[in-house]
């Protein structure tokens, strides 16, 4: 990782990285009690990491970098997506926008918020995803 890279990590964490990271957590653990979540609790827990160290990463499709369709980027993966969304998504997606507005306010913060703002993408719609070196 650049040493920018984790500079910009750090200062993600303190103003705002974190908490948005725990609520990604809480809904991975949500998910994975219930067992049928199983699926989507692993796709929340890989975007947790991401949502705490988004600098030097980036999430892209499963099959732009395998070359091939899967289970999670079919049609079976977008029903995941849609129950996902109506179950977790749009919360989380809600708390990366509220973060990303209060971020905005600040000229420092527009990074930062810009940000958030691709994480709220994320959060709608996380399955078939993969986080990739940038």
């Amino acid at each position: 990782m650049q040493p920018v890279s984790i500079l910009l990590n750090l200062l993600w964490i303190l103003i705002g990285g974190a908490w948005m990271a725990a609520g990604w957590m809480i809904a991975a653990v949500i998910m994975a009690i219930t067992i049928i979540g199983l699926p989507w609790a692993r796709a929340a827990f890989n975007i947790a990491v991401y949502t705490l160290l988004p600098f030097g990463s980036r999430a892209v499709r499963r099959d732009e970098v395998t070359g091939y369709s899967d289970i999670g980027t079919g049609p079976l993966g977008f029903i995941g997506n849609l129950i996902w969304f109506i179950l977790a998504g749009w919360w989380l997606a809600l708390g990366h926008l509220f973060t990303a507005i209060l971020l905005a306010v600040t000229i420092i913060g527009i990074p930062f918020a810009w940000a958030h703002l691709k994480l709220a993408g994320i959060a709608l719609w996380p399955i078939g995803k993969v986080i990739v070196p940038a």
